[in-house]
């Protein structure tokens, strides 16, 4: 009897795992890179199968095995990244990444056990799993963003970014709102399958009436937000086609990161954007971008190079968004502030203002707790430490306000809107992805800016080093793009958007906070309710 009773467990428990691999499986599946975006919607179900029936610290182990499997999949491209670049071996940045998928798989631990913890008590009936799953996966995936400087790469509802429809709600409740929307039918569905196969959700069967409720809000939830996104893209776009517009130059030079700051290479860089952008000027653009770092000195330090640079910006007689390192001189010291900047040169070659990044890269602009781990390297050796800007600074070209962001500032929503709330009408992403190599990660980048158009109803302009540039406009579609690791030059007219910001930019974080306090709560009721379930494995 007891050998039967330990291989029903031992089955139970890779069952159990089967599930659980599979959702993270199923997660990563949903991303660019493979990028069938409908294994987003059941993959979260085929966690909560294998979690049915788990008491919370079982769960929590579940979830950290399935979080370790998605991130680990999904953020694959840091090995090759940090080897090429950092430069690290293999077996460092292997390593590295297993840390990082291990950190970032316990925020799904702690909503898996979470769940489980509060199913078991007060909320054991099934229909809570409609509530309590959008609740609990919205507020890890914001602590995700805030915590530890912060990392929301691929949240839930950036694989959507195609479905235009679906992700209108984001001008209401952001790339939140859409994780939201996809959780609850995740939930749903869970709801659905225990009660076809008679499963149940910590032993509670759902009945046919819980089924036809669950089915009911699922076609509810999905139907709203089709029908909203219907009509808000036809306004929307309406909206766009009336306002003004700029003509807008993207030059992505494509220069070879190993190259890149290497100062034999600086002088035929800097000839080579002049000569693409001469090129461009056959379209009289109103705007030519240049990505993030594409001078690859101190602009005004060097003076051949910046003569070089203004001598182009004469020539074109139009504005120019550059970027370039710049520094600056403490005051009553001879320390220098380094910026990872952009500069906004009139055709005059005046500087009308210069945007300093606000949200640096761990390890490759800055060293953390630099003081306690001086061991610590960058991945960018060849500078000092940067210094960060300051939120919301716009960059202002007779008329049109311009919100920078520079590299991966772009996966933070509440910078994209704390610059629409200033009065930004245009947003700009310069950046620098070669890094990433032929890899998903620049696909990954690129659609989440997809989101921070339809959040705050303003065009998007990408202008990266070797892919992906191109344009989105307020609605989310996606005008014309460039190849990865191609010379390109990309001409387009975009919308400049002057109205009042959306309900999102000025309420960026509501959505999550709204979902914090009902898990405090959730999880306050359960332990009032003398929830005592032992945390066993």
């Amino acid at each position: 009897m007891r050998v039967m009773m330990l291989e029903k467990g031992i089955a139970e428990k890779a069952q159990q795992g089967f599930w659980c691999v599979g959702a993270g499986v199923a997660l990563t599946c949903a991303f660019p890179g493979i990028g069938a975006h409908w294994c987003a919607w059941f993959a979260l179900a085929l966690l909560m199968i294998g979690l049915r029936n788990a008491a919370p610290g079982r769960a929590f182990m579940l979830g950290l095995l399935a979080g370790f499997v998605h991130f680990l999949t999904l953020l694959y491209w840091l090995v090759p990244t940090m080897h090429r670049y950092g430069p690290m071996p293999v077996i460092l940045s292997f390593g590295a990444l297993l840390l990082l998928a291990f950190y970032l798989a316990l925020y799904m631990a702690a909503f898996s056990g979470l769940l489980a913890g509060c199913a078991g008590g007060r909320f054991s009936h099934p229909l809570w799993c409609l509530l309590l799953v959008p609740v609990f996966w919205v507020s890890f995936e914001y602590l995700r963003e805030q915590l530890f400087s912060g990392f929301p790469w691929g949240l839930l509802g950036y694989s959507q970014y195609e479905r235009l429809h679906l992700i209108q709600i984001a001008d209401i409740w952001g790339v939140y709102g859409v994780s939201f929307l996809i959780a609850a039918v995740n939930a749903a569905l869970f709801v659905l399958i225990m009660a076809a196969g008679k499963g149940g959700w910590q032993k509670r069967t759902p009945s046919g009436f819980q089924a036809l409720v669950a089915g009911s809000v699922a076609i509810v939830l999905v139907g709203g937000a089709w029908g909203y996104g219907a009509w808000r893209m036809e306004e929307v776009e309406k909206t766009a086609a009336a306002s003004e517009t700029l003509d807008v130059a993207v030059i992505q030079g494509n220069i070879e990161q190993s190259l890149k700051w290497d100062d034999a290479f600086c002088e035929s860089t800097t000839r080579k954007y002049s000569r693409l952008t001469g090129r461009a000027m056959k379209d009289s653009p109103d705007l030519v971008v240049w990505p993030e770092t594409a001078l690859p000195f101190y602009f005004f330090n060097d003076r051949e190079l910046t003569r070089k640079v203004l001598d182009a910006v004469d020539q074109a007689d139009t504005y120019f968004l550059i970027g370039s390192p710049a520094y600056e001189k403490e005051k009553g010291t001879e320390e220098l502030s380094l910026f990872n900047s952009a500069y906004l040169i009139d055709p005059d070659g005046r500087v009308k203002g210069r945007y300093d990044k606000v949200h640096l890269v761990p390890f490759g602009e800055y060293v953390p707790l630099r003081n306690w781990l001086p061991f610590l390297g960058k991945m960018v050796p060849q500078a000092a430490d940067f210094n960060a800007g300051t939120t919301g600074q716009l960059l202002e070209m007779n008329g049109p306000r311009i919100g920078v962001q520079i590299c991966y500032e772009m996966i933070f929503p509440e910078l994209s809107a704390a610059m629409v709330r200033q009065g930004g009408d245009l947003l700009v992403n310069i950046t620098n992805d070669a890094w990433f190599g032929k890899t998903a990660a620049p696909y990954q980048h690129f659609s989440m800016g997809v989101l921070r158009a339809v959040e705050n109803r303003r065009a998007v302009v990408r202008a990266a080093n070797t892919g992906i540039s191109g344009f989105i406009n307020p609605s989310g579609r996606i005008g014309e793009t460039s190849e990865i690791f191609k010379t390109r030059i990309l001409v387009r007219q975009v919308p400049v958007i002057k109205q009042p910001p959306t309900f999102y930019s000025l309420h960026d974080s509501m959505l999550p906070w709204i979902c914090m306090a009902a898990s405090l709560l959730a999880v306050a009721v359960s332990l009032r309710k003398g929830l005592r379930r032992r945390w066993n494995y």
